[in-house]
């Protein structure tokens, strides 16, 4: 079986991404490609290295028809998803990119990215993106939100935990760093090489906007709320993304959850305890590695999550979950093994 698919917003990174994955897919072809301001161009002219493939042109949205579309990946800005769901055919299995559906409280939607939510009567329909925790609420859905890069990094060692009651959910900090392509292929002043290189730069201190998505997750996970501490940061390279991430338990007992816990799950590496992943470890690939060390104080644990932001972040789960939504092998079109040097 061949299904049709449709990635609105191909002319992102993410976009970029998924035209790559899904060209080695044995399962998918890709129907339909949408841009706005590129409009009419063929995908290699806007990303060369796509050039080699046989793909429809980029196209506006409202030109695309939907009929043959199976599902459609919106790679999109923040706050076009809640309409345009509305215009697909409601057969259309779609798995949004962007921050849209993540947020199932109206007003932490409102409170994080300063607009109402504007489909509030469909988000009881949606799932949480992070196959590993959601796979069953996934493969139910019509509409998966994939989650952040920097929450998913965060919430694969964390969610087990506290589910198993193994850490204290007073007291996590999470520290976290990533590659300049997390903010996207929009022109930033933040993002020139001569502002990004050659320095490490926080951001979104005590106010980033994944913080909401922290608090939904983690307090669900905990059964009670969790305010986490989280500071993002800048770091001058193209992919990868780490968290180092402080939580009071015991190290082996902690060690012992996760690895059990990601025992047979294909992207998910449980290293030996005591030793620590590293960024070039899993570029890209749809891996995430996690490490466990006991910290210099006793009952405290650090906990080392490392994945490629534009793969496991965002294309590579928004496929994996794609891949379950459409009753597809996980794993298609996701065993390249991570690149390295």
């Amino acid at each position: 079986m061949t299904v049709s698919i449709a990635i609105l917003g191909a002319s992102g990174y993410t976009g970029a991404e998924l035209v790559r994955l899904i060209s080695g897919h044995p399962g998918m072809r890709i129907a339909a490609l949408s841009a706005d301001r590129k409009a009419g161009r063929p995908m290699g002219a806007v990303f060369p290295h796509l050039g080699h493939l046989d793909l429809p042109d980029l196209a506006r949205i409202d030109a695309i028809d939907f009929t043959g579309i199976d599902l459609a990946f919106l790679a999109l800005p923040h706050g076009v998803g809640h309409d345009l769901v509305r215009k697909l055919p409601e057969r259309v299995k779609v798995v949004d990119l962007s921050a849209d559906f993540r947020l199932r409280d109206g007003a932490e939607y409102e409170k994080w990215y300063g607009r109402p939510h504007r489909a509030l009567d469909i988000q009881p329909e949606v799932a949480f993106g992070i196959p590993e925790i959601h796979r069953e609420a996934i493969a139910a859905a019509r509409i998966t939100a994939n989650s952040g890069c920097y929450v998913a990094t965060a919430l694969l060692p964390l969610v087990p935990l506290l589910q198993a009651g193994a850490i204290a959910p007073e007291g996590i900090v999470i520290d976290a760093k990533s590659g300049v392509s997390g903010a996207g292929r929009a022109l930033r002043e933040t993002s020139l090489f001569a502002e990004a290189n050659e320095g490490l730069a926080a951001y979104g201190v005590a106010g980033h906007r994944h913080m909401g998505e922290l608090d939904q997750e983690l307090s669900a996970a905990a059964g009670r709320p969790v305010l986490a501490g989280f500071t993002p940061h800048l770091v001058p390279m193209n992919r990868g993304m780490m968290a180092t991430i402080h939580v009071a338990g015991d190290a082996a007992r902690v060690h012992e959850v996760l690895a059990e816990r990601y025992a047979d799950e294909p992207f998910l590496r449980v290293l030996p305890a005591g030793q620590v992943p590293a960024t070039q470890h899993v570029r890209g690939s749809n891996r995430c590695h996690i490490g466990v060390v006991a910290g210099r104080e006793k009952g405290r644990v650090i906990i080392i999550s490392v994945l490629d932001n534009l793969m496991k972040g965002a294309s590579g789960q928004a496929l994996q979950c794609a891949n379950i939504m459409l009753g597809l092998d996980e794993t298609a079109g996701l065993l390249a093994a991570p690149l390295f040097p």
